[in-house]
This record gives structure tokens, sequence and C-alpha cells, in this order.
């Protein structure tokens, strides 16, 4: 009787210290200092010094891409090569100059007269090429430049996007792992409310290997959050042009927002996208380069000066003066920059149809995306005020009857999974929203 009672009040004891056991995992949770995510994180190095990890926003990497970011810094230079290439365009071919005799006769003939002796000859030529040429030439190739310099702003709207899917996911990651940290938090209160029943015969041992397989199952999780933060970061310090390993943190208060834009029209989309101006300028340097080919009908010139000392005295000094004139309005030769001509308008009308439905596939594009980021928004609302907010309860109440005995830990797993199932749902829903964002200012070329 006595060894009864004794078993009755342990069990008593232990029932009582059971339930206050969330409690005090509350108390301690809320006497954790709270370090706001924009301040610098101090990380330990091995010496125990203190290094404060610089906190990058989204707009300073940005701002980082655009300044350091290789890729464009070799645009630009492209850029000024052109310049260069078309003020040598506009050179002269260098002038010749030859020596030699002017009719010599053979070793070995008969010289009947002295003047039959020749004379030696200086010769020099200049070809002047026609301004009108230099001046169209020098146009096109100028014209070039502008097309790298559009495609510079191509390549850095790309460069944008891609760092802004990597800034939100890496902010999506760490989302993940505070809820599966206070996930786990619960699991672990389980787990202990398993092993303390155990020896009285109040839980079975397959339980407790079950919630220490979730409680791991929760930390591969949370390693795998940090394996693609981890990569997001090297992938940023690549386009910032930093050391793969640098190490910084984001600003994890930083929200997305979708800002729809105030008109989608075929010409505003014109006046933004650095994709349709880059299409401006080739047709624009192809028009260029059309009139390059049409001043080839103009005709070029040459010079030739002749200078002949005679090998005998008897002869008197001489020269010779040459004026050339080139006809490239010959059939012959006319045929060549007359056809490419032509080809060259064929193209240039080709790009601009090109044009025309590139920006009409844009708009309707736009169109639909906002739609569908309206959509997104809408389940997401719902996701967090209402189902979320429902699952928790039920995860209350679970846990209130798992701590009376009236619930075993299986059905507590359960509604375990579908709160941390629907948690995960809702971040990969404003994944899938933020990355729809990205795209969208990706149009709009932001």
């Amino acid at each position: 009787m006595e060894n009864w009672r004794f078993t009755m009040y342990n069990i008593k004891r232990i029932a009582a210290l059971v339930c206050m056991l969330p409690f005090a995992a509350v108390a301690v949770a809320q006497e954790k200092p709270v370090v706001s995510a924009v301040k610098p994180v101090v990380s330990q190095t091995k010496s125990g010094s203190s290094l404060e990890k610089p906190v990058l926003s989204l707009d300073t990497i940005l701002n980082k891409i655009d300044k350091n970011n290789l890729l464009l810094q070799s645009y630009g230079l492209r850029a000024e090569s052109f310049k260069h290439t078309a003020n040598a365009a506009t050179a002269w071919m260098a002038p010749m100059i030859g020596v030699g005799t002017f009719m010599t006769p053979y070793p070995g003939q008969m010289i009947m007269d002295e003047g039959d002796k020749g004379a030696v000859m200086v010769q020099l030529e200049q070809d002047i090429p026609n301004p009108a040429k230099l001046k169209a030439n020098k146009k096109f190739i100028e014209s070039k430049g502008k097309v790298e310099n559009a495609t510079r702003g191509v390549t850095l709207n790309e460069y944008k996007a891609q760092a802004k899917r990597l800034y939100f996911g890496w902010l999506v990651s760490m989302q993940r792992i505070a809820v599966l940290k206070e996930n786990e938090k619960i699991m672990q209160t389980m787990k202990k409310v398993e092993e303390i029943r155990y020896p009285f015969n109040q839980s079975k041992l397959s339980s407790v290997y079950r919630a220490t397989a979730k409680i791991e199952e929760n930390r591969n999780m949370i390693r795998m959050m940090e394996g693609d933060m981890a990569k997001s970061k090297a992938w940023l310090n690549s386009l910032m042009n930093n050391p793969g390993n640098m190490d910084f943190a984001i600003d994890s208060t930083y929200q997305p927002t979708y800002v729809p834009a105030s008109a989608i029209d075929t010409g505003s989309l014109a006046m933004v996208r650095k994709d349709i101006e880059k299409m401006d300028f080739s047709i624009q340097s192809m028009k260029l380069n059309i009139e390059a080919m049409q001043k080839q009908a103009k005709p070029d010139f040459k010079l030739r000066f002749d200078h002949m000392s005679p090998l005998t005295k008897m002869m008197p000094k001489a020269f010779s003066v040459m004026g050339m004139v080139s006809i490239p309005i010959a059939p012959w030769s006319s045929k060549m920059y007359k056809s490419e001509a032509k080809g060259m308008g064929y193209e240039v009308l080709a790009m601009e149809k090109e044009k025309a439905a590139m920006l009409q596939e844009t708009q309707g594009m736009l169109y639909g995306m906002q739609f569908e980021i309206q959509s997104m928004q809408k389940r997401i609302e719902a996701m967090e005020k209402t189902i979320i907010p429902t699952l928790k309860k039920t995860m209350d109440v679970s846990m209130l009857n798992y701590r009376e005995n009236k619930m075993e830990l299986p059905e507590v797993i359960g509604t375990w999974e579908a709160l941390t199932m629907m948690q995960a749902n809702v971040l990969d829903e404003k994944l899938k929203l933020y990355l729809m964002i990205v795209d969208y200012e990706k149009e709009l070329y932001r």
C-alpha cells in the first residue's frame, strides 16, 4: 500500500513538471536579448576577437555590381575603342615612293645615240579618298559605340535581376530557418515529455525515436537552407567582383514590394527598355552603313609624280604628273554596293518589325504578370491571416491535450507536421511572389 502511494506521489510530481516545461521554455526565450537584423553582425574568430560582418542592402549590392562588375566594364572599353577606330577611318593611305630606271637598254645592246642610255626615275604616288566616303564611314563606326553602351544596359538589367533573385532567396531561407528552429523547440519539448513518461510505461520507446528522427530531419532542412544562403552569398560576391568567400550579411528586415507600372503602352515601354534602345541604335547603325555603302558611288582620286634624270648630260631632266579618278558607277563595279545596300534596307525593315513585336509581346506579358502577382498576394494573405493562425490554435490545443495525457504523440506529430508544412507552403508562395516581382521589374528595366 505504501509503495502504491509513493508511486502515485512521484507520478503527480512528474506530471506537474511536464506541465511547467512549455512555460519555462517561453520564459527562457523571452529573456534572450533581441539583436537588430540591420546592425552589423558580430562573429567570433579563432583567436577570440570579434569581427563585424557588414550588412549590405539590396541597393548597395546593385550599385556595386554596376560599378565593379568586370563584364560591364568591358562594354565601356569596347565603346571607347570604336571612338578611336572612327577617327582612324578618316586617315589617308600612306604615300608610295619608288626609285628605278626609265627606258634603260639591257646590257650588251648597241647604243646608237647617247640619249638611248635611259634615265633614273623617282616616282611619288598618293591615293586621295573621297571625303564624303570617309565621313560616312566614320559615322557608321561611331554608331557601334552606342550599340555597345546599350548592350551594357541590357546586361546590367540581367545582372540586377539575378542579384535580386539571390537576395530574395537568401531572405526566404533566413525566414525558413527561423520557422524551423521554432518548430524544433516544440518537438524538443515533446521528446522530453516522452523521455520522462517512458520509465513509467506511459509512452513507447518508438515515440522517443520518432521524435528524435523528426528533430534531426528538421536540422537537415536547416543545413540545406544554410547551404543555399552560402551559395547565394558566393554568387553575389562574384557579381560584385569580390572574392567568393567574402563574408557579409543582408538586411533581414527588407520586404520586397510590388509597385505596378502607372501605364503599360508600347510608347512608354520603348522609352525604358534597354533592349529596345539597343535595337534602335542597331537600326540607326545599319542605316548609316547603308549610307556609307551608297557613298561608294562617289569617285576616288590618285595623284602621281615622276621625275627622270637622264644618264647622259646631253638629255634634259624631265617629269610627268598624272591625276587619276575612279569610275565606281560602271555597271560591273556598282553592282556590289547597290545590292548590298538594298539587302541592308530589307534587314532594317525586319528589325523594325521585330522591335514592334517585342513591344507588343512585352505589353501582354506585363498585364499577365500583374494579374498573377495580385492573385498570389491574395493567396498569401489568406494563408497568413486565416490558415496559419487556425493551425497554430490546433497545435496549442493538441499540446494541451498531450500534456494532460489525452493524446498520443503520433497525433500531435501529425498536427505539428501540418503546421510546419503550411508554414513552408507560405514561404514557397512568398518566394514565387518575390521572383515574379523580379521578373516584372526586369521587363520594365527598373
